[in-house]
C-alpha cells in the first residue's frame, strides 16, 4: 500500500480527501516544511497522519492537551496503527523502554507534550530515532499573538538542533497575519509551503441574538431544536447552574468544566456522545480533540474572549456539512460587564513592576539574589497579604511566566502521604494508652502496606468513607498523631510551585521587556475591541466579518446569519403591536410574540422602531406601554 488514498480508505473508511487535505499531505511527503491553516473540522490530523504512515521512521507529534494526546493515540489504537506517548510521571527507565519501542516496534508515532521537548534527557533520545518528520499541532500556541499561547511551544526552535535535516508541518485553525509571521520565525521554517484554507462555512449560521432574558431564549431554542448542543459559559460554576436549569425544564443536560475530575470528565463527555445527555454546558476546556460531526447548535450563552476563541468553538457546529447554527445570547449589560471586567483584569506596566517586586519580598528573596529552587506558592494567600486583585495578579503572573521571568507550575496536586515514624512495640504502647484512637490506627494498618519504612500516598475520604466518618475527623486525628511523633503527615497540596528564572533586579528585569510588554496588553485591548464591534455590528454579515478579521477580502454575504436575514423583506406590524399595548395597558415582548401571528423577528424589529419613535416605552421590567 503505497498511495494516501489507499491509506485514507483502510484506516479512515473515506474514498476522497476533502479540500486541500491530498495537495498536503503530497507536500510533507516530498519532505517540504508546511503550514495548514484548517477551520475547525477541517480534517488536520489527517494531514500529517497519512504521510507518517506512508514513511520511513517516527513522527513526532508536539501537541498542548495531555487529554488531546490520549486522544489521539487511542484513536491511532483503534485503528490498529501503533502509536506511543510518555505518561505523566514516567520513570527514566520507563522513558527508556518507550524509545526502545519506538526503535524496534514499528511504532509510527510519538506524542509529546511542548514541555516534554525541553527534557535534556528526551532531545538526547530524538536524536537517536529516525524521525519521518515534526507535526506541530495547534501551532498558534506558539506565538505571544495567539489567544492560548504556550511559552513551552516558543521554545520549539529546539526541533531544529535535534534533528536539523527533518521538516515540520505546524497545523492550526486559527491564525492571524502576525501568528503566521511568528510561526514561521520560532519553527525556524525558512520557505515553507503555506497551505491557507477559506475559514467560511456554508452550512453554519451565525446568529447574535440580543435578549434581556437570556434563559428564557435558552429554553426556546432548546425546545425548537432537539439536536447535539454545546452551550459554552463563562465559568465553572455557570456550566453547574445552567446545565440545572435546562434538566429542571425537562431537557437532558450535563455539565463539564476544567475542575472536574479525569472519571468525571469521562462520564460526561460519554454521556454527550451516546446521546444520554445530548445538551453540554461546558466552560472552554471543552474543546479540542472533539471528535463529533453532528453538533447541530452551538450556544455561547456568555461573550467569548476572542474572535479567534469563537470562531474555533463555533466551528464544532455543522463538521457533518448539514445545517447547523451558531448562536451567541448577548445584550447591551453583557458587553458592558465584559468589557468592565477585562479593563479590571488587565494590568498597566506599572501594576506589573509592583506585582514583580512584592514576589521576592514575599518569599524573602534580597536584591542581586539568586535561588534556583521553587517555592510553594498560594496565589489567594499572596493577594490576601498585599490587597492585590485576584484576577489581575494571575495574569500578571501568566506575562512574566510568557517573558521567561518567572516560571508557574499551576496547581500541583500532591497527595497526602504518611509515615509511621515509631516501631510497632512502642505502637502498642501508644494504643494503650490512646484506647480511642485503636481502630484508628488498626483501619490505616490495613489500607496502607509499608508504611513503617516509607512514605505512603493516602486519601482521607476514602479513610473516612470506611470508617463511617468526615474527612474533617480524618485529617485532625492525623494531625494529632503527626503532633505526637506518631506519624509524619504530609496534608496534599493544591498550590503551584514558582521559580525565579532571575536575580533580583526589580524594575531592571521587568524593563528589558517593557516595550513588549505594552505591545502586548495593547493588542489584547484590541482584540477585546474588535470582539465587541463583531456582535454591535448588525450592518455587515457575521461571516464576511470574521472573514476580514482573517484576512479573507471580498467575501460575500452568507444569506442566514441574524444580519443578512434582517435584511431580507420585514413585514410592518406596527400598528398590531400599538392595538395590542392599547388593549393590555402593559405587556412583555414574549406575550407579544405569544398573541401575534407574525415571525418573532419582524416583531421585535418593529418594537426596536417604535421605541426609537418615541410612540411605546419599555419599563424596568421589560413590559411595554403607550406613550
Amino acid at each position: 500500500m503505497s498511495n494516501p488514498t489507499d491509506i485514507l480508505k483502510k484506516y479512515w473508511g473515506f474514498n476522497t480527501f476533502r479540500g486541500q487535505q491530498l495537495t498536503i499531505i503530497n507536500t510533507v511527503l516530498n519532505a517540504n516544511d508546511t503550514i495548514a491553516l484548517l477551520p475547525t473540522g477541517g480534517g488536520k490530523s489527517i494531514c500529517y497522519q497519512i504521510p507518517a504512515l506512508l514513511l520511513e521512521g517516527v513522527c513526532i507529534v508536539i501537541s498542548p492537551l495531555i487529554a488531546l494526546i490520549n486522544d489521539q493515540v487511542q484513536n491511532l489504537d483503534k485503528k490498529g496503527i501503533k502509536a506511543l506517548h510518555i505518561p505523566s510521571g514516567s520513570s527514566q527507565d520507563e522513558i527508556i523502554r518507550i524509545f526502545d519501542n519506538l526503535k524496534f516496534g514499528n511504532y509510527k508515532f510519538l506524542y509529546l507534550s511542548p514541555e516534554r521537548i525541553q527534557s535534556k534527557f528526551i532531545q538526547e533520545k530524538i536524536k537517536q530515532l529516525s524521525i519521518s518528520f515534526f507535526a506541530i499541532d495547534e501551532a498558534h500556541c506558539i506565538s505571544e499573538w495567539g489567544h492560548d499561547f504556550r511559552p513551552s511551544y516558543a521554545q520549539l526552535s529546539i526541533l531544529r538542533t535535534l534533528q536539523p535535516n527533518t521538516s515540520i508541518i505546524a497545523v492550526t485553525a486559527t491564525a492571524t497575519k502576525k501568528v503566521l509571521v511568528d510561526i514561521k520565525s520560532i519553527l525556524n521554517l525558512e520557505t515553507p509551503t503555506v497551505f491557507k484554507q477559506s475559514f467560511y462555512k456554508p452550512n453554519v449560521s451565525y446568529r447574535i441574538l440580543k435578549s434581556e432574558d437570556k434563559l428564557y431564549r435558552l429554553k426556546e431554542i432548546c425546545t425548537k431544536i432537539i439536536a447535539p448542543t454545546i452551550v459554552y459559559v463563562s465559568s465553572r460554576k455557570k456550566t453547574i447552574e445552567i446545565a440545572n436549569f435546562l434538566c429542571a425544564n425537562n431537557f437532558h443536560a450535563t455539565s463539564y468544566h476544567g475542575g472536574l475530575s479525569a472519571t468525571e470528565k469521562e462520564v460526561a463527555y460519554t454521556s454527550w456522545m451516546n446521546n444520554t445527555t445530548p445538551i453540554i454546558v461546558a466552560t472552554n476546556a471543552f474543546g479540542m480533540g472533539i471528535d463529533r460531526a453532528d453538533v447541530k447548535i452551538v450556544i455561547h450563552y456568555n461573550i467569548p474572549s476572542s474572535i479567534e476563541n469563537y470562531v474555533q468553538e463555533a466551528g464544532r457546529a455543522g463538521r457533518n456539512n448539514e445545517q447547523s447554527y451558531a448562536i451567541t445570547l448577548t445584550n447591551e449589560s453583557d458587553i458592558k460587564l465584559t468589557l468592565e471586567l477585562f479593563k479590571n483584569s488587565q494590568p498597566t506596566l506599572k501594576e506589573i513592576k509592583f506585582t514583580h517586586a512584592k514576589l521576592y519580598q514575599y518569599f524573602q528573596i534580597a536584591k542581586g539574589e539568586f535561588i534556583e529552587s521553587g517555592f510553594d506558592f498560594n496565589i489567594l494567600d499572596f493577594c490576601t497579604t498585599y490587597n492585590l486583585p485576584t484576577r489581575k495578579v494571575f495574569n500578571i503572573l501568566q506575562i512574566l511566566n510568557n517573558f521567561g521571568i518567572i516560571e508557574l507550575h499551576h496547581f500541583n496536586k500532591k497527595k497526602s502521604t504518611i509515615q509511621f515514624l515509631i516501631h510497632h512495640n512502642q505502637l502498642n504502647s501508644y494504643t494503650y494508652a490512646n484506647r480511642k484512637k485503636v481502630k484508628f490506627i488498626d483501619t490505616l494498618l490495613r489500607m496502607y502496606g509499608g508504611v513503617f519504612e516509607q512514605e505512603v500516598q493516602i486519601n482521607e475520604f476514602t479513610i473516612a468513607k470506611l470508617l463511617g466518618i468526615t474527612s474533617r475527623i480524618v485529617i485532625d486525628t492525623l494531625e494529632e498523631l503527626h503532633t505526637d511523633q506518631i506519624i509524619n503527615y504530609t496534608k496534599s497540596s493544591k498550590n503551584s510551585t514558582l521559580y525565579f528564572l532571575h536575580p533580583r533586579e526589580d524594575d531592571i528585569t521587568i524593563n528589558r521587556s517593557s516595550k513588549k510588554m505594552t505591545q502586548l496588553l495593547s493588542y489584547k485591548y484590541e482584540k477585546i475591541k474588535n470582539l465587541i464591534h463583531f456582535i454591535r455590528n448588525d450592518s455587515v454579515c457575521r461571516s464576511v466579518q470574521l472573514l476580514s478579521y482573517f484576512g479573507e477580502e471580498n467575501a460575500k454575504a452568507c444569506k442566514t446569519c441574524d444580519v443578512c436575514l434582517r435584511k431580507e423583506q420585514v413585514i410592518d406590524v406596527s400598528l398590531e403591536i400599538l392595538d395590542l399595548i392599547k388593549n393590555r395597558n402593559e405587556i412583555s415582548s414574549r406575550e407579544i410574540c405569544e398573541l401575534l401571528p407574525y415571525k418573532k423577528r419582524d416583531i421585535l424589529i418593529h418594537l426596536r422602531k417604535l421605541l426609537a419613535e418615541e410612540k411605546i416605552k419599555a419599563t424596568n421590567y421589560n413590559t411595554y406601554l403607550l406613550v
